[in-house]
């Protein structure tokens, strides 16, 4: 395994990291046990809050750095990478708001007996986060800012594709005034990983990434007895049963599957169309995704970028070529330029072909016809994936009716990228266990102590 900088727009390798070394690896566990032991022990909620805040502001004044840091890893086109470093600060600046309040002592009415009874949130200790490109600096906020908040310290394994970011990150931890050990990036091995996941100092692990990833980290995780929150990929289906703006609902289904050049986990990729409405949203889905090309993502006007390597998009050609081999239409699109890809449209996916049960994590949409509301659901359901949903209809008595059907840890009812700081993320069954964002974000890792007394 190798960290290394990889333009995905020209395919040169334009920096190299080394793997962080056993002894040093070591040495990163046990300075965030002591970061835990002396810092997180003898600070405040409010002190660690300022520290967040700081983290936030920095992410702000550094964002187009950062933002080119990422274009030259992964190919975000630079208003989406400059975006998404807002929405990082955003969040640490939402849970240093919030600190207080998501620690505070919960009471419990007792049933029986004098006294009092209360739940007190503490820090467990040293957590390691497994996290993906698709969003280096997000995903990092989602998982480091709730829990350096707690008082838990961080050890931090980013993807291959984005040591400069994690290297970036870590600096703006030190730079808020973090002791070392708080926050510490490790360029791990997945061998180290498991030695990581192991390591008694080390309570829990939280990780971003395919279905084998996590399967793998859980079975590691659970031998130990650790906890985990496991992120996993995505199949969202973007349902339209009645609408009086087609033209608006038909932007929203290309926005919806093109943010972040459609490698987004909750992403919709698959839109079940009412019958009356299928072809009309075809036509017009189509011909706005043709006006959407791949282009250099370093512009400005850029919307659609490469993919994140040459290998995803060779992966995604694949996955496309073996739709059309098992019946499914290609609408639109399916061509390939290194790791730039076509909008493409493949519709007459049948339950018996492979693509409708797989992730296709670019810009590709698969389009479902529904005979009626009650096979729109039965479509929408039929994947192993339930992370994300959309619905759009104009009956709102529908749309409490479906939402609540749908199989999924979140549903968006007429509204796209929509994600917010105060939101949970998270979803069930093949897409993951546990939560990120808001309230419940900042509730997974900690020790819920009960303290019964009898005043």
């Amino acid at each position: 395994m190798s960290y290394a900088v990889t333009n995905p727009a020209t395919g040169e390798t334009v920096k190299t990291f080394d793997t962080i070394s056993d002894d040093d690896l070591q040495a990163a566990i046990a300075a965030a046990d002591d970061a835990f032991r002396t810092w997180s022990r003898s600070t405040t909620v409010q002190d660690r809050a300022a520290l967040v805040r700081r983290v936030g502001e920095l992410h702000v004044e550094r964002r187009q750095q950062l933002a080119d840091i990422i274009v030259l890893e992964m190919g975000k086109p630079v208003e989406q990478a400059l975006a998404e470093v807002d929405f990082a600060g955003a969040i640490y600046e939402y849970y240093a708001d919030h600190a207080d309040d998501f620690l505070k002592d919960e009471p419990i009415q007792l049933l029986d007996g004098d006294g009092s009874a209360v739940v007190r949130r503490s820090a467990l200790g040293v957590l390691l986060g497994i996290m993906p490109w698709n969003f280096p600096y997000y995903q990092v906020a989602r998982f480091a800012g709730p829990n350096l908040v707690i008082g838990n310290t961080i050890l931090l394994k980013h993807a291959e594709q984005c040591p400069e970011s994690a290297a970036a990150i870590q600096q703006i931890f030190l730079d808020a005034g973090f002791p070392e050990g708080a926050y510490v990036n490790i360029y791990a091995s997945h061998p180290q990983i498991e030695t990581v996941i192991a390591d008694p100092r080390v309570q829990g692990v939280s990780l971003t990434g395919s279905e084998r990833a996590g399967a793998k980290v859980a079975e590691i995780a659970g031998r130990n007895l650790k906890k985990v929150v496991l992120e996993l990929g995505g199949s969202d289906p973007f349902i339209l049963l009645s609408t009086d703006d087609l033209d608006a609902a038909v932007q929203n289904a290309v926005d919806a599957r093109l943010d972040n050049s459609g490698q987004s986990c909750n992403a919709a990729k698959r839109f079940v169309v009412i019958d009356e409405l299928y072809q009309p949203f075809l036509d017009k889905f189509t011909a706005k995704l043709s006006e959407v090309e791949a282009s250099d993502p370093t512009s400005e006007e850029s919307a659609l970028g490469p993919l994140s390597s040459l290998k995803a998009a060779e992966n995604l050609d694949e996955q496309v070529k073996r739709a059309v081999e098992n019946g499914a239409t290609l609408v639109r699109g399916g061509g390939r330029n290194g790791a730039f890809f076509e909008t493409t449209v493949l519709t007459d996916v049948t339950p018996d072909n492979p693509a409708s049960k797989e992730e296709f994590f670019g810009p590709v949409a698969q389009v479902f016809r529904a005979k009626d509301e009650e096979d729109a659901v039965r479509i929408a359901n039929d994947t192993p994936f339930g992370l994300g949903s959309y619905l759009y209809t104009t009956d709102k008595e529908q749309a409490e009716r479906v939402a609540n059907r749908i199989e999924a840890g979140m549903v968006f009812v007429n509204v796209v990228l929509a994600d917010g700081a105060e939101l949970p993320f998270g979803g069930v069954k093949r897409s993951g266990s546990g939560r990120e964002l808001g309230r419940f974000g900042a509730d997974e890792f900690v020790n819920k102590k009960l303290i019964r007394s009898s005043w």
